[in-house]
């Protein structure tokens, strides 16, 4: 997918439900850095975790009980290191239980756009079996698509790409004092380029997003990187092997790098062919020129040509098209459309167009109509 606008590039068994293991923390990690937009919270706001987050399974397992952190250190645990930990003091924090928290994230999945299939049970994406209490309101498992999951990241990174900040950092300390840093599962990262372990794996560009691995999941990996301007988000699920879930993820982003681009098409203040000008009543002119308001630009083949693009413009209704008319004025639209992308922009006015005095109004209308007079009379002969 791309990140900028949503296109799907390459897709294969994109429909298919499995379990997202730790890749359900993305939308652990969306309502988190909601809150902070909401002012809700701050970076250096607290959270302690109970009881039922220090006791959780699985990654993490580096917070006690009654343990109290900021939340910039508690979301640096889970975006690092996919701390379950953490995960479930968020949920606490944010939705009183963590079943209700998973409530809040069913329902910002439908606000997001993901599939009826998409469903959560848990902040972590630990099975129901892993879970120490399990919801007795939400049946099933934690599942998505890999389409759910590109969704979902795409709308991260639209709405809170500051998460980039965190999901880039291979390693990192948890508290000042702590001598042992936590690793990022993501073996991917740029940063990894020098790393004896990891570099054979590291792919320029990549700074995120989330891994996931469980018995029931295999290894799991939704990752982003930019190259050139232009950003893609791929998902890899149910891979047996740790390294696969990266290799498969490789090929999908060398797939996508390789064989596309931005293509700018029309640019601001660019006429269209079709729609170069437009009839205005009562003014001083009786017409005045269309220009694009902003310029668009597409996720395409590279080569694409122009003739590839479609485009469509039309003027707005005749009742508005009334002086007196200020330069960027919206007077009409224009559609383009390109192998199933289809964007929309306004034509707007180039210039001013002043209202006309009624004796000019006057006098034109009576040139039109002696004009026309006229007309029919030769027509007539």
């Amino acid at each position: 997918m791309e990140a900028s606008t949503g296109a799907v590039l390459y897709q294969f068994n994109a429909d298919e439900a499995y379990p997202p293991a730790s890749m359900a923390k993305m939308m652990t990690e969306y309502l988190a850095l909601e809150s902070i937009k909401e002012g809700k919270f701050t970076w250096d706001s607290k959270i302690t975790a109970s009881k039922n987050a220090a006791d959780v399974i699985g990654s993490g397992q580096l917070i006690a009980e009654n343990e109290t952190l900021t939340f910039k250190q508690m979301f640096s645990a889970m975006s690092i290191y996919s701390a379950n930990d953490a995960s479930v003091a968020f949920a606490e924090t944010l939705g009183g239980t963590e079943e209700n928290f998973a409530k809040m994230m069913n329902d910002k999945a439908k606000q997001l756009g993901m599939s009826d299939k998409a469903h959560f049970i848990s902040a972590t994406g630990l099975s129901r079996a892993d879970l120490k209490n399990p919801p007795a309101s939400i049946e099933g498992e934690t599942k998505m698509t890999a389409r759910d999951a590109a969704i979902l990241a795409y709308n991260i990174l639209k709405d809170h790409k500051e998460i980039l900040d965190f999901t880039k950092i291979p390693s990192q300390t948890l508290r000042p004092t702590d001598k042992t840093p936590m690793i990022n599962w993501n073996w991917m990262l740029e940063g990894n380029a020098s790393n004896v372990n990891f570099k054979k794996y590291s792919y320029p560009g990549l700074d995120g997003l989330k891994t996931g691995s469980t018995d029931d999941a295999g290894y799991c990996f939704t990752g982003t990187a930019e190259r050139n301007g232009m950003r893609l988000i791929t998902v890899v699920m149910g891979t047996k092997t740790e390294p696969e879930r990266f290799n498969e993820t490789r090929k999908l982003l060398d797939y996508g790098f390789n064989n596309f681009e931005m293509k700018p098409f029309l640019s601001a203040n660019q006429e269209i062919d079709s729609l170069k000008k437009v009839n205005i009543k009562k003014g001083v002119q009786t017409e005045v020129g269309l220009v694009v308001k902003e310029g668009l630009t597409f996720i395409a083949k590279k080569g694409a040509k122009d003739s590839d693009f479609q485009i469509t413009a039309a003027p707005l209704d005749e009742t508005k098209l009334v002086a007196p008319i200020k330069q960027g004025d919206v007077l009409g639209k224009a559609k383009v459309t390109y192998n199933g992308q289809e964007k929309t922009v306004d034509l707007i006015a180039s210039g001013d167009v002043e209202k006309g005095s009624w004796i000019r109004l006057l006098f034109r209308s009576l040139k039109n109509f002696v004009s026309d007079m006229f007309s029919g009379i030769k027509g007539g002969s």
